[in-house]
């Protein structure tokens, strides 16, 4: 099968691209590094000639909510027109578990936006919301840290394996019958306990405070309910094994 991966060289593209030519798919990655910008849609038909699933892993460029609505509905008609006139007959878009419950935080109103469009503009589309990934606590550990401090929102999550939520997005993209879906990994988490626990095994001298998050968030709105699929390993075996590095 050829299938487009928009977004293609970020942490969740660049797996999709991978697994998928593993299984011997031939794949045309849309990203910037690629030659493609997808808020532009010149060239985007062409590009999905022949293609039959796109996978919609993009990122917007800013958590504010007016420029990430606007970055995903311009990405997501863009590639819903584009692929609609070059006959792809699926759509897979990746989302995040909760986003329909947190109307007080402004990145996730941005990604529900996007989810609507791709439904409007999108051919067969089929969403995956995914709870954080493992690298998250990591991720969040950076982009809060200020010298020796790191200032983390307290908030109950259910990670999952990126890898995992990779294999996913191809499966959705490869299957006849494929439909919405949540995935989560298989154990609850504290985010402040998980970035303490990051620290302390990476010998780090860095100061955790626990901040206020969203009412939504710290009430739960990011875990999943009882119908998400359960894969992969939790946090503690994915971090001992190394990959958090």
């Amino acid at each position: 099968m050829k299938i487009a991966v928009a977004g293609s060289t970020g942490l969740i593209g660049s797996q999709v691209v991978a697994i998928a030519e593993q299984q011997d798919h031939e794949v045309v990655g849309l990203a910037r590094e690629t030659g493609f910008d997808l808020l532009a849609p010149e060239g985007l038909t062409k590009a999905l000639e022949d293609v039959e699933a796109v996978i919609d892993v993009t990122q917007g460029p800013a958590i504010d909510e007016s420029q990430a609505t606007s970055f995903f509905r311009s990405v997501a008609t863009n590639l819903g027109d584009a692929a609609t006139g070059a006959g792809v007959r699926r759509t897979v878009v990746l989302s995040i578990v909760g986003v329909d419950k947190s109307p007080d935080y402004g990145y996730y109103v941005a990604k529900v936006a996007h989810e609507e469009a791709t439904r409007s503009a999108a051919p067969g589309a089929v969403v995956l919301r995914a709870t954080q990934f493992h690298e998250f606590a990591g991720q969040m550990l950076e982009w809060n840290r200020e010298q020796d401090v790191t200032r983390i929102i307290d908030v109950p999550i259910q990670p999952v394996a990126s890898r995992e939520v990779a294999a996913l997005l191809v499966e959705l993209a490869t299957s006849e019958d494929a439909r919405d879906t949540d995935l989560a990994g298989p154990q609850q988490e504290n985010l402040v306990d998980l970035v303490r626990r990051l620290v302390e095994r990476r010998g780090e001298q860095i100061t955790v405070q626990a901040v206020d998050a969203p009412p939504s968030m710290a009430g739960g709105s990011m875990l999943p309910g009882p119908d998400a699929e359960i894969r992969g390993p939790r946090w503690e075996d994915w971090v001992a094994t190394g990959e958090a590095r």
